[in-house]
Parts: C-alpha cells; structure tokens; sequence
C-alpha cells in the first residue's frame, strides 16, 4: 500500500481555452490533512472538481489508491472512497438535516445507523435539529451537515473547498476542531481554503498555488514561517 493515498501529475484544466490549473503535480500522504493554499482564482477549486470528477482534465494523471480517477464519472469517483464538500455548503433546504445526511450514504448497502450515530456525536447540534428543515439551519449548522453528510459517505479520503467561508470566527474555530477531529479518526483530508493561517496550522502539508501553479510546498509549520507567505496570505512579514 502507497504512503500516498492520492497523487497528482502533470495536471491541467481548461474551461473554454483559459487554463484554471497548468501542469500541477503533488501528493497527499495517507491519514494527513494537506492544504492548498492560495488567492481566489489560483486553481484550487478546479483542482479538487477536477479530482472527484465534475471537470474532465485536459491532461494529466489523477491517481486514487493506485488507481487512475481521470475520466471517469463523479458517481464511480465516490464509490471508491473520496467525497467533496463543496464550496458554499450546498444542504437540501427543502429536506430534513436527516434526509441530507441520509443523501450521504445513498451509494451504500451496508448499514449506516453505526456512521449516523459517528456524525451526531460529532455534531450534537445535528442530532438536536435532526427533524428541522436544513434551509432553516444558520450558516454554521449548515457547514457542519455538509461536513456530516460527507461523511456518510465513509470516504477514505474527504476533500473540503473553503469550509470556513463566511463563518464567524468562533464558528470557524469549531469546524477546524472538526476537521482535527475527523483527521485523528483516521480520514485523510484534502483542504482548500482562504484561511491561511487557520489552514496551515491544522495542515501537516501544504502547498502554495498562484495563478493555476504551485509555487511553494512544506509542512503546514515551514509554510507559516515563510516570508512569502507571511506576507502575501497572513498579512505579516517578520520583523
């Protein structure tokens, strides 16, 4: 078995001849938390919709578990163990915070009460709201049942695009304690998001993208004492 439970080479993705990613290539290590880092339109999005299969790849190689994802439908990429929380939460307003999370799981045969009861005592506050409509959720409510209808899913591999995104900050605080949390559980985690700093300190690597390339790689650590980064992404260079 790969130490890396993902990796990507020589990837490039196009939408109507703009290039959104230019011949990227990076891993990420089984049971870590990897984040791309980087200002809006660097690629990273169209990285990880490139990975579970809403954008085909112009060219390139994505490789799951040894196996080459690249071309194949979403539905296919699911099944075998990775799953996507998409930007902007995207629940079903007009369903129950049970039916979301039953949506999770609609590719499996297995039991899933063992995974529901795994989700609620992560998110209490889901099992309190479990019968209320998920439209009616607040934006943090909502970001944790897209974390937990994820999860559903029980990915190997669980990639999350901006999470933190128009959270308060104590909220943001909590979902990166989820994050640690699901990561310690023994899912691996592919993140992208705007929140350097909180990003980079959950992250045990880290890569840097600007303008549809990768530009910097470390550890979460290396990448916060860096001076590039300090200051185009933390808003601080050392003195």
């Amino acid at each position: 078995m790969s130490e890396n439970i993902l990796e990507i080479k020589e990837l490039n993705v196009s939408y109507g001849g703009i290039k959104a990613v230019k011949d990227i290539s990076f891993r990420v290590p089984r049971g870590q938390v990897v984040t791309l880092i980087g200002a809006n339109g660097a690629g990273k999005s169209s990285t990880l919709r490139s990975i579970v299969g809403l954008v085909k790849p112009e060219s390139g190689s994505i490789q799951f578990e040894g196996q080459e994802l690249a071309g194949l439908p979403a539905d296919q990429i699911v099944s075998k163990g990775i799953t996507l929380v998409p930007e902007g939460r995207r629940v079903f307003p007009d369903m129950t915070v049970l039916e979301n999370l039953k949506i999770g799981a609609y590719m499996r045969k297995d039991p899933i009460e063992e995974d529901l009861k795994w989700v609620y005592d992560l998110f209490p506050r889901l099992k309190e709201r479990s019968w209320q409509l998920a439209g009616t959720l607040s934006g943090g409510e909502q970001q944790m049942l897209a974390i937990g209808r994820a999860l559903m899913s029980k990915p190997a591999l669980i990639m999350m695009d901006e999470p933190s995104l128009g959270l308060a900050p104590l909220i943001v605080q909590g979902v990166f304690d989820i994050i640690r949390e699901i990561n310690q559980q023994g899912v691996t985690i592919l993140l992208v998001e705007q929140n350097a700093n909180m990003a980079l300190k959950a992250a045990n690597l880290g890569y840097v993208m600007e303008t549809g390339r990768i530009t910097l790689t470390g550890t979460g650590e290396e990448l916060l004492e860096n001076e590039e980064v300090r200051a185009a992404y933390l808003g601080k260079a050392k003195k």
